[in-house]
């Protein structure tokens, strides 16, 4: 699928009175054209509306690793990874992230297949330009965009001192749900149990996206709701198309690994 080389950054999002500028921005440099996920195959069809949140994964019975990644069930996990393709370190981190928001959030109704949705075309998993995820969820090397310099971006002077991107001038986006250092100073989060919040780590960008994106709208359980919240992310139409996209096959994908 073609996306451009730079999406848009989205207004600030007002919470309380309080507005919230600069929040998550997409960087994806121009790449070859990926290879879709295992068992996955792109379709001709035009890109749904949304994606209905997928079934909440089951809970493990017993908890074999610290922080969200050891919410869902292992079995559910090596079985859904199996049929989508997504990787199973990733997975346990989107399942992670929505089982914990359906328990602190059920009307938010936030499905694991749009974090993975968000995740695949932010950082193909946290796979970009050659990136692998570690046992513990940490990208290497990091997934680190471009200068938001103004040329072809918009213009972001650095907010942390190069202290999560590298970058003393402006700021760029990182991890695998490229978060610019502004945004994650507003949602940054320990969830992988560690005692430090990592925007290079799946599980902390997992819950910190998922926070996000259960302040931007009251739902993600409807269509328009489900956009709006999508748009919050990234307002481009081919960044709304391609999570839809592939949100719903992950879905799809998993009602077949787990009827």
């Amino acid at each position: 699928m073609s996306l451009p080389a730079i999406a848009r950054l989205m207004i600030g999002l007002t919470l309380g009175g309080v507005v919230i500028a600069a929040l998550v921005l997409l960087l994806l440099r121009p790449a070859p054209q990926p290879a879709p996920d295992a068992a996955l195959e792109q379709s001709a069809e035009p890109a749904p509306r949304w994606a209905e949140p997928a079934a909440v994964p089951p809970a493990a019975s017993e908890r074999t690793r610290a922080g969200i990644a050891g919410r869902p069930d292992a079995d559910w996990t090596a079985a859904v990874a199996a049929e989508t393709g997504i990787p199973e370190r990733a997975l346990a981190a989107y399942a992670g992230a929505a089982i914990a928001k359906r328990s602190e959030r059920p009307d938010c109704d936030l499905g694991w297949n749009t974090l993975a949705g968000i995740g695949w075309v932010e950082s193909r998993h946290g796979s970009y330009g050659g990136a692998s995820l570690a046992e513990d969820g940490t990208v290497s090397p990091p997934i680190i965009g471009i200068a938001l310099d103004g040329s072809t971006t918009a213009l972001i002077p650095d907010t942390d001192g190069g202290a999560i991107d590298g970058d003393a001038e402006f700021d760029r986006a990182v991890g695998p749900m490229q978060f610019i250092p502004g945004s994650w100073a507003n949602w940054f989060v320990d969830g992988s149990g560690d005692g430090v919040a990592d925007p290079h780590n799946i599980d902390d960008a997992a819950l910190a996206a998922a926070n996000y994106l259960c302040r931007a709208t009251p739902t993600l359980g409807d269509e328009a709701s489900w956009r709006a919240g999508i748009a919050a992310y990234n307002s481009a139409s081919s960044y709304l198309d391609a999570v839809a996209t592939r949100s719903a096959l992950y879905a799809r994908a998993a009602a077949q690994a787990v009827p």
